[in-house]
């Protein structure tokens, strides 16, 4: 599967209709939560998907604006209900923090899906025609491939967008012969057990000071005016274009080792925990390790390429080269190995030592840096 994203260029009217399918499936959204909240605790019943399903044509003709929704969508709409409670459901099983389901407010709700294409979406003329809406021109940066599956319209601070989820074919690369470690960090957003650094961009630090300025100047801002409306839309601006130099970021990068090697080994991190410590939760958050993760296993999948998640502990202190523990030094990051003598940095020898815990084929080709002189880190 593989989502393309188009922005949209609807005119004033069908931005109006837009708006109000939002809203109506927002309406939906708590509606059909409310209902099943209501009958367990007047009734101690369970309603599930397929009752709620089979109320919406007579609830139809109670709301006469529900008629306005393709009935696709509005079965959707139930269903990312129903979705909420399995994962509640789910969470309480497991031990974990709950979380019972919540109504969405005016604004925290903003998509709405087809999941079958065909079935009141398609494309005609390159245009993007959506039922009970209309034919709507779609700014196209790249041809879609495969076969189109699912249709997600979301809303967004500059504009609206299609997501077209397609089934597209793997592409198998040709075999390379190469292996590679990746160990993940802060002061280099990752280090390759092949000597590569390659620099942490801070994106959210770069724009910190913007965004600042832009949350105290809705702030200063009367809720419910103009002026506040129009300060709010310039911060989630700011913030959309921080999360869109992220993800820009993390795509370039996972595309070279999928590329160049065989056979990948990454850290298995816990993040979730990790951003519990304060003093680096924002800079963990910031360098968005997960996202690069997730983009990389759906590259490696893609290209046919293997991909092993290696447990993380020790792995910057023991010798990558003779595999005696190293004294744990968290201020240098340069050190020589009292064994051996290797002299490595701490990163790098954490790369090569994730690399060798898979049991990589090339670990014994991969050479250590130089030494402290070459610490300028090296772009890709």
């Amino acid at each position: 599967m593989k989502t393309f994203v188009s922005k949209l260029r609807p005119t004033p009217a069908q931005v109006a209709c837009l708006s109000e399918t939002v809203e109506t499936c927002r309406q939906r959204y708590n509606h059909a939560l409310s209902e099943r909240k209501t009958a367990y605790q007047e009734r101690g019943e369970s309603i599930g998907f397929a009752r709620q399903c089979a109320s919406l044509p007579m609830l139809k003709r109670e709301v006469p604006h529900l008629q306005r929704v393709h009935s696709q969508v509005v079965q959707d709409v139930v269903r990312r209900g129903d979705r909420a409670f399995q994962a509640f459901f789910r969470r309480v099983n497991a031990g974990e923090k709950a979380g019972y389901p919540r109504c969405k407010g005016r604004d925290r709700y903003d998509s709405f899906t087809y999941p079958r294409w065909g079935n009141g979406v398609k494309r005609e003329q390159g245009r993007l025609v959506l039922s009970k809406i209309g034919a709507l021109r779609l700014h196209n940066d790249r041809p879609v491939e495969g076969t189109p599956n699912i249709c997600i319209i979301v809303r967004n601070a500059d504009g609206w967008y299609a997501h077209i989820v397609c089934d597209v074919a793997p592409s198998p690369l040709p075999p390379t012969g190469k292996s590679v470690g990746i160990d993940v960090g802060l002061e280099s957003f990752a280090t390759l057990s092949n000597g590569v650094q390659i620099a942490n961009p801070r994106s959210y630090r770069v724009a910190e000071r913007t965004l600042k300025q832009a949350q105290r100047r809705l702030a200063r801002r009367v809720k419910g005016s103009n002026r506040s409306r129009k300060a709010r839309t310039l911060l989630a601006n700011a913030h959309l274009k921080v999360k869109r130099a992220r993800w820009d970021f993390a795509h370039t990068i996972a595309r070279a080792p999928v590329n160049e090697d065989d056979h990948l080994a990454v850290e298995k991190l816990n993040i979730r925990g990790m951003v519990r410590n304060h003093p680096l939760a924002k800079s963990i958050s910031d360098a968005g390790w997960g996202i690069f993760l997730n983009i990389l296993l759906a590259k490696a999948a893609r290209a046919g390429r293997v991909v092993v998640a290696v447990n993380p502990a020790g792995t910057s202190h023991i010798c990558a080269r003779c595999g005696e523990s190293v004294p744990k030094r968290r201020a240098v990051h340069w050190h020589s190995c009292p064994y051996c003598g290797c002299e490595l940095h701490r990163d790098h020898n954490a790369a090569l030592t994730i690399l060798k815990k898979c049991g990589g084929a090339a670990f014994g080709e991969a050479q250590p840096l130089g030494g402290p002189q070459n610490r300028e880190p090296h772009r890709l």
